[in-house]
């Protein structure tokens, strides 16, 4: 069975923050786009969406690896993993669990729980 058109949404706008491609990302948004990283921020609209694209102290573009995605309706989770290049020559490990809700075939909202990961894959 193919991916359906949430899910090739998704992987484009994952494909786009993989290589920090603004045009790809924001291609992929609803223009009352709203993103929460819990415990961090909520931001609404593409021109903030935009400026929060690299994250601070981000140098670079992640390594984003998928783990499991699944969809229900218009409503899709992804497991992630990722390494993160940062300003001062290290690489920032991450694990993600990233809802997007889609209208119409964009991403509508974006909500995250992002972990960094220190010593290993769980700590």
């Amino acid at each position: 069975m193919s991916p359906s058109r949430n899910v090739k949404t998704v992987e484009r706008y994952l494909d786009g923050f993989r290589r920090t491609d603004h045009a790809q990302i924001l291609g992929c948004l609803t223009d009352d786009i709203t993103w929460t990283v819990f415990g961090a921020f909520h931001i609404e609209g593409k021109e903030a969406y935009d400026a929060a694209i690299e994250g601070p102290g981000f140098a670079g573009d992640p390594d984003l690896e998928v783990v499991r995605m699944v969809e229900e309706g218009d409503t899709i989770m992804a497991e992630l993993v990722g390494r993160v290049p940062q300003q001062d020559g290290s690489v920032q490990r991450l694990s993600m669990a990233e809802v997007f809700v889609l209208r119409d075939g964009l991403i509508r909202e974006r909500r995250a729980w992002v972990l960094p990961l220190y010593e290993d894959e769980v700590r």
